[in-house]
């Protein structure tokens, strides 16, 4: 199909789901309203453009409403990613997702989790796009649906970690220093769930360094408006990864066996992610990783001497046993005798 014919065909479907939704939207009831609101943001054409700033004002208007406002507009954006085979609509979709899980009110973020992690009706995670495929052979397309695949995945982590993390990420945290608040939190947690923390976060840093070829959508406004995004996710989530760095280091003597390892496991991961993949320079400013690198060579000397500690109670425990057994007789001619002479007649 011709990129002429299949813009017509788009426009088409447009106009039909947008009469379609008008109709039914007349009742005034949410989901109705939503739908259409959710159709004017993620149009087939012009497929280039992002959602228009008003849409996406529209969207964000369903969180200051009722709760049941909010989970239609979560639902209809759910239901609208799961529905289309169109990269340029999905992309729209994942979006309008990020615009309201980085703008969003709390009532409408708390939505979110519910119906696109583990939709209601179906019981599918609808940003599971691994399989997302275009029947289209133009190279612009297929890599508009890797992109897809890839927006998918990191809206997916994202998603998670805002159960985890209440605070992250939202419009007030982009570019921004983390405030005394964070911090207090932090330090209230236990170590295992600081370290469950930072796996969360240095997921997100390392699903964004896998970011797909740059060169076959170079000048795609969508794209690009999804690398604005992202990027201030990125900055974020750096953000969050050193409060939980320093308060480690605060409590890596405290740390079991098993918690130095994960700690280990993780910096190493984050050490990959230094790099963008697409030009190879650094992803944040040296201080960052002057934190992590410390840490981390730190940690790798604590797990060392706390393997070391293990070996050697197991060593001793081992010799305590033994010397322990040497104590008792031995052998078929030497019965042990008993104190109680209950059985002697027997």
């Amino acid at each position: 199909m011709g990129r002429k014919l299949r813009s017509l065909v788009g426009a088409l479907k447009d106009t039909a789901s947008l009469s379609k939704a008008a109709a039914t939207a007349a009742a005034l009831s949410p989901s109705s309203t939503a739908q259409l609101a959710v159709l004017r943001a993620t149009t087939h054409h012009p497929a280039d453009e992002p959602p228009h700033p008003r849409h996406i004002q529209a969207l964000l208007s369903f969180g200051h409403g009722s709760r049941l406002s909010a989970a239609s507009a979560a639902g209809a954006l759910a239901s609208r990613l799961r529905s289309t085979g169109d990269p340029a609509v999905a992309f729209k979709c994942l979006l309008a997702l990020h615009h309201l899980l980085a703008r969003g009110a709390f009532i409408l973020r708390d939505q979110l989790p519910p119906a696109l992690l583990r939709h209601p009706a179906s019981g599918r995670n609808p940003l599971v796009l691994a399989a997302f495929r275009h029947g289209s052979s133009s190279a612009a397309s297929w890599a508009l649906a890797s992109w897809v695949r890839w927006y998918a995945r990191l809206l997916e982590l994202l998603l998670s970690a805002s159960v985890l993390l209440v605070s992250f990420p939202t419009a007030h945290r982009s570019f921004a220093k983390p405030d005394d608040n964070d911090r207090e939190r932090v330090t209230s947690l236990l170590n295992q769930d600081l370290i469950s923390e930072l796996d969360a976060l240095v997921g997100i840093v390392e699903e964004m360094a896998g970011v797909p070829e740059m060169v076959a959508v170079e000048g795609s406004r969508l794209v690009a408006e999804a690398v604005r995004l992202v990027e201030a996710d990125r900055v974020a989530a750096e953000h969050e990864i050193e409060i939980r760095v320093r308060e480690m280091e605060e409590r890596l003597g405290s740390l079991r066996f098993a918690d130095s390892v994960e700690l280990v496991c993780l910096l190493r991961r984050l050490e990959n992610c230094r790099y963008r993949p697409w030009d190879r320079k650094p992803t944040v400013g040296d201080w960052f990783w002057a934190v992590v690198l410390d840490l981390m060579s730190r940690a790798e000397k604590v797990v060392l001497r706390k393997e070391e500690e293990e070996r050697r109670v197991k060593r001793e425990k081992a010799s305590a046993s033994a010397r322990a057994s040497d104590r008792i007789p031995v052998g078929a001619n030497r019965a042990v005798r008993f104190g109680s002479t209950r059985w002697a007649d027997r």
